[in-house]
């Protein structure tokens, strides 16, 4: 069995991965590691749940000691605040001599003005730093790791720009100086193909296939549009944890406030929430002091909780990446996981769509089954298409498990206050 310490991970690092109970790496750290020790550039693709944040901190840690103030060293590029803060709790975590700093919209620039001042890694979404490089804050000159996470989602979301005068403004490769990048991203459109190209000098390549890093079953269930909240409310009654993805803010603040009146204790996260409201949702979430997380794709990214039990998509996304993201929320680092994917009346032709586009073709569930045991069991042989439409649907109000769904807690529901 490989290990960090075989990998070229030494102490004091190695012994606190050792009293976290982490001996053996998962496959994308275990091909990652040892290139980006050797300051080799990388392309590095690996679905979520994978641990690949740890692939590259664990190096970029080794690789960098103390920076000159204001001259950070490492700069980590994010598509979301979400993901910033979860990259800096697990560098935080780490217990390095690495100073670090979160730079992200919605919130006020002292904090990070001051952190600015003395940071060695800068952990940041595009639209800010330029911001603060523009008011001459940040200063991005001497970055020596340059770590572009997500990349594909920060393409998607029109970040391209963005994101090349930021690596223009470390200007490591156009004054002859060596600087390591790295592109992780979980999946390889041809926009990313171009940057790599770009920016990236004899890359070591790193694949990691769903299937080594994965235990996730994932189903349609064909739903009529008006029971889905109903059915929804009986699979979230019988999950210890669920995240439940709609493709609007609008429709995600209103399906929370449905499966709250009906009993649920339940948080929202979309794009029309304060940074601050966001962050209480997604703790509250984690530490379990809500069991329904309906939120927007905002949340397919960036979001680490271990105890998610299911993923529930009540409307379909609009690519199959999307989809794969979405569900990637469950079944993370070789846990088991959930999700189920409603298909209503109207929706076959979206779904052949995203079919066309790459989605999995997925079986249908055994609705009778699930409604009497809430055991997801799937219907051998049968797939999307005609055969949904005549699957059996779980009737509205029918249990979907023995026990009923979680009482309504004073104060509870309407997420962010």
């Amino acid at each position: 069995m490989t290990t960090f310490a075989a990998l070229g991970v030494r102490s004091p690092l190695l012994d606190h991965l050792h009293r976290r109970g982490l001996t053996a790496p998962t496959p994308v750290q275990a091909a990652a590691i040892p290139p980006l020790l050797a300051g080799r550039d990388c392309l590095m693709q690996s679905p979520t749940g994978s641990g690949k944040t740890l692939a590259f901190l664990l190096p970029l840690a080794v690789r960098l000691g103390s920076a000159r103030p204001g001259r950070p060293r490492g700069l980590i590029l994010t598509p979301t605040r979400e993901l910033a803060t979860q990259i800096g709790a697990v560098l935080a975590d780490l217990r390095t001599p690495l100073r670090s700093v979160l730079v992200y919209g919605g919130v006020g620039y002292e904090a990070q003005l001051r952190g600015l001042r003395s940071a060695d890694v800068v952990i940041a979404c595009p639209g800010r730093l330029l911001d603060l490089c523009e008011r001459g804050a940040a200063h991005l000159g001497a970055t020596e790791v340059l770590i572009l996470d997500e990349a594909d989602e920060m393409l998607d979301r029109g970040f391209a720009r963005d994101v090349e005068r930021v690596i223009a403004l470390t200007g490591r490769r156009t004054t002859g100086e060596r600087r390591q990048t790295l592109l992780a991203s979980a999946t390889l459109p041809p926009a990313i193909v171009a940057m790599a190209r770009a920016h990236l000098a004899d890359p070591a390549r790193v694949q990691v296939a769903v299937d080594a890093v994965s235990d996730l079953e994932h189903g349609l269930l064909s739903v009529r549009r008006g029971e889905k909240v109903a059915v929804l409310s009986d699979l979230v009654g019988s999950s210890p944890s669920t995240i439940v993805f709609h493709r609007t803010k609008h429709g995600a603040k209103r399906l929370a406030r449905d499966l709250a009146a009906l009993g649920h204790r339940t948080a929202e996260l979309q794009g029309n929430l304060s940074q601050a409201q966001r962050e209480r949702s997604i703790l509250a979430f984690r530490r379990r002091e809500v069991a329904v997380l309906v939120a927007t794709n905002v949340a397919a990214r960036g979001i680490d909780v271990e105890h998610v039990a299911l993923v529930v998509n009540f409307e379909l996304p609009d690519t199959a990446d999307w989809l794969t993201h979405r569900v990637g929320r469950t079944a993370r680092n070789g846990a088991k996981g959930r999700a189920i994917t409603f298909l209503a009346e109207d929706d076959d032709e979206r779904w052949r769509k995203l079919r066309r586009l790459g989605a999995p073709d997925l079986q249908v569930v055994d609705a009778e089954h699930l409604a009497q045991t809430g055991v997801m069991r799937f219907r051998p042989g049968v797939r999307p298409g005609a055969d949904a439409e005549t699957s059996t649907r779980i009737a509205p109000g029918r249990p979907a498990a023995a026990r009923p769904g979680p009482a309504r807690p004073a104060g509870a529901g309407r997420p962010g206050r």
